[in-house]
């Protein structure tokens, strides 16, 4: 797997791992004939995946168990598709995750007289528009006078890059964590979308906003670290340094190299820092301005001079 699936699939996973998140999203994207069905339970999360090991580097699943306005049990399946271009045989996977999950239920209900129905929900956060058929039997070869004997199903669809950002969601706080997968695909749009990012996030709790933070360092091409530092001042202040720090492995860990390099040169500006404290003592505000301002080849180099210098001018001189 891929280090830039990782993020995805934990935020996504996360994202509607919280009943009343997941409860908003299915009530919102799903057909009204069947949301308006619903009971009014939160829906219940069915732990595990049926997501096949190869593919979870695309797509990330999620089953709930609800309860209809008439008490039969029914399962709500979502499956995430994080790829940057539609996939023309998800409804493919998703008649075998929904076979599996019926396989599972059976064990679980050895007596059954009837199956649970099962409705399927598939949301695609990809760069590329949506224009795959959301039914099963487009996928099959075969004459159409055979088609009301062939098995079909259809699937709702929640394309987060043709909604409005402002109708990603009534609820605010899951427009905000809909509004940060939307544009973890689009890195053309991300400095446009800064100040509608910094509003949406003033409602979230501070846990949200520490994982949807996490997920804009690790996933948001075009911010650097002043970026990043913005939108926390903008919505936390007060707690950018802790914040950035508690940031650094995901920035280490993270494949955009603007990222690797800044940390790059806070840890060797850190490093020069208390090398120089270490033998000369209190250090000058010039030096400490000039160890700020430079680029990591020159941190390298003065650390290097460090090991034969005698003073400050030794290891900041152009001379070489």
């Amino acid at each position: 797997m891929s280090k830039i699936a990782h993020p995805h699939d934990r935020f996504l996973k996360i994202l509607l791992s919280d009943p009343e998140r997941a409860a908003y999203l299915l009530r919102e994207r799903l057909p009204v004939e069947i949301s308006e069905l619903l009971s009014d339970e939160l829906p219940e999360l069915v732990s595990g995946s049926f997501v096949d090991l190869e593919l979870q580097e695309y797509l990330t699943d999620r089953l709930f168990r609800v309860k209809t306005v008439h008490g039969h049990e029914a399962f709500l399946y979502t499956l995430i598709d994080h790829k940057s271009y539609p996939d023309r045989f998800v409804a493919w996977q998703l008649l075998r995750y929904m076979v599996r999950t019926l396989e599972q239920w059976e064990r679980e209900n050895p007596e059954w007289k009837r199956l649970p129905a099962i409705v399927p929900l598939v949301v695609y956060h990809g760069a590329d528009k949506w224009r795959i058929p959301n039914n099963f039997l487009a996928l099959v070869d075969a004459p159409t006078g055979w088609r009301p004997y062939l098995l079909d199903f259809k699937f709702s669809l929640f394309d987060l890059g043709h909604v409005e950002d402002q109708k990603l969601s009534k609820q605010p706080y899951l427009r905000a964590w809909l509004l940060a997968a939307k544009y973890a695909t689009r890195d053309g749009k991300q400095l446009e979308i800064k100040d509608f990012l910094v509003e949406v996030l003033t409602d979230v709790p501070s846990d949200d906003f520490m994982i949807i933070m996490r997920y804009v360092v690790e996933t948001y091409r075009r911010y650097d670290e002043k970026d990043v530092r913005e939108i926390i001042r903008r919505v936390r202040p007060g707690e950018e340094e802790k914040m950035m720090s508690q940031f650094a492995q995901s920035v280490i860990e993270n494949t955009n190299p603007k990222w690797v390099l800044m940390v790059q040169q806070k840890e060797a500006a850190s490093m020069l820092m208390r090398l120089l404290q270490r033998r000369f003592g209190s250090i000058p505000d010039w030096a400490s301005e000039k160890i700020a301002k430079a680029e990591l080849s020159s941190l390298e180099e003065w650390s290097l001079r460090f090991v034969d210098a005698q003073s400050l001018d030794d290891v900041f001189s152009d001379k070489v």
